[in-house]
């Protein structure tokens, strides 16, 4: 009897997933549901993402009638291993277009004895697909968006309806206070579309902790942003619209870094490559915990020392900080962030944090300084986010600010203006 091997990844659901369909159709009905934790990746992460992960896995376990198997090891020796033991006929997986993610693919082919079959991808246009008239990918956001919109993708696909899974020794998930899983992602992201309407209006202010949280579902593969895209096409407003948006912005840095894999830890432009940085020290220790004396950047890493999360507009305000005020090169911050965000993609955050810095593609231009005073006038305007996350605002224990802006913002400048 033919069986098959679904390798979960970012994809911790069963509903609209192609991968899954073509394992349920190759072995029968007789699926073997695996999951590997990867020492590269899980010893790279901080506490909130792991929690998340295990709780996300309890999850799809409980959906697989109990019966995921989680192993830990290289997946190049672990997953050959697994379709040895029930003879799989074939090994699916969603493909993945990050730098290591194909990699690690290479090495599994490489090792198995039966196909590995790569079917649908986390995005809803996989990259590489928009191309412009010359055959290149994009590197604006723009006309990338009208391409996009143009290439369009499928409906979503419900979940298959019966799956023999197949069980096989594997580890015991530990407990965790989290929850997570793809029911839960549903049911939140169905409660955030009778708010969808504000998004746009809204989107900026941490004080109102107003956007959808939709990142780390996105990020595990809880549910899949063609199900949001369809959900979205039910809606006529602007916040709708610039949802939309900001999903095919997640769609063109995974396009950007999978044709310039060099861009996780370099920039697009080469000149910047000469720009002077210097080496992260006090300022950077100071950044990381909070203590920079500006409450909107110190809330902004409190928070994410805390819940693992950071509202987007803070994230470019702490990013501006430590690239333009302290002078520290985007890559440190960039590793913070990867290390501690739940929904920490590689794609997403290099690129962004390029665009911060003025060193990548649709960049903010250099010499956009974000004052982070103003920032937190405009966006926290009664101070709501800052004191929640810093209560000891306003007293002597609270640190003053280590970097003067104004004088920052013009070393800034002039070590941009020595590169141009």
């Amino acid at each position: 009897m033919a069986t098959a091997v679904m390798w979960f990844r970012r994809d911790l659901r069963l509903a609209d997933h192609p991968a899954l369909l073509d394992a349920v159709s190759a072995g029968g009905g007789r699926v073997v549901g695996l999951f590997v934790v990867d020492p590269l990746l899980w010893d790279q992460a901080g506490t909130p993402r792991r929690d998340h992960l295990i709780a996300s896995l309890r999850s799809l376990s409980g959906a697989l009638d109990g019966r995921l198997v989680v192993r830990r090891g290289d997946p190049a020796t672990v997953v050959p291993a697994v379709a040895g033991e029930v003879e799989a006929a074939s090994v699916h997986i969603s493909a993945d277009y990050g730098p290591y993610g194909q990699r690690r693919d290479s090495a599994v082919e490489e090792a198995l004895g039966c196909p590995l079959v790569r079917t649908g991808s986390p995005y809803a246009v996989a990259p590489g697909r928009v191309l412009t008239q010359q055959g290149s990918s994009y590197l604006v956001f723009t006309p990338y968006f009208r391409s996009w919109l143009e290439h369009g993708w499928r409906q979503p696909v419900d979940a298959p309806a019966s799956v023999e899974w197949v069980e096989l020794q594997g580890e015991e998930l530990p407990e965790v206070e989290v929850v997570a899983g793809e029911a839960l992602a549903r049911k939140h992201w169905e409660a955030y579309l009778d708010e969808v309407a504000e998004y746009r209006d809204v989107r900026d202010r941490p004080d109102l902790d107003a956007t959808s949280r939709m990142s780390v579902p996105l990020k595990y593969g809880e549910i899949h942003p063609r199900t949001m895209l369809a959900d979205l096409a039910q809606k006529r407003s602007a916040g709708a619209e610039a949802y939309r948006r900001e999903l095919a912005w997640r769609e063109f840095c995974a396009d950007l870094l999978t044709n310039n894999p060099d861009a996780a830890w370099k920039p697009l432009r080469a000149e910047f490559e000469k720009l002077e940085y210097d080496e992260p020290g006090a300022g950077f220790d100071a950044w990381c915990r909070g203590l920079t004396g500006y409450p909107i950047v110190d809330a902004g890493m409190r928070e994410l020392a805390e819940t693992g999360f950071m509202h987007n507009r803070v994230r470019m305000v702490v990013a501006s900080f430590l690239v333009k005020d302290l002078q520290v090169h985007w890559r440190f911050g960039a590793r913070w962030f990867m290390q501690h965000l739940v929904d920490g993609d590689l794609a997403s955050n290099s690129l962004n944090w390029q665009w911060v810095a003025g060193c990548g593609a649709d960049a903010s231009p250099y010499f956009r300084v974000f004052n982070p005073s103003t920032q937190a006038k405009k966006f926290d305007p009664d101070g709501e986010y800052q004191r929640r996350w810093i209560p000891e605002l306003g007293t002597s224990d609270y640190p003053k600010p280590i970097v003067d802006h104004a004088e920052a913002r013009l070393e800034a400048l002039r070590r941009y203006d020595a590169i141009r």
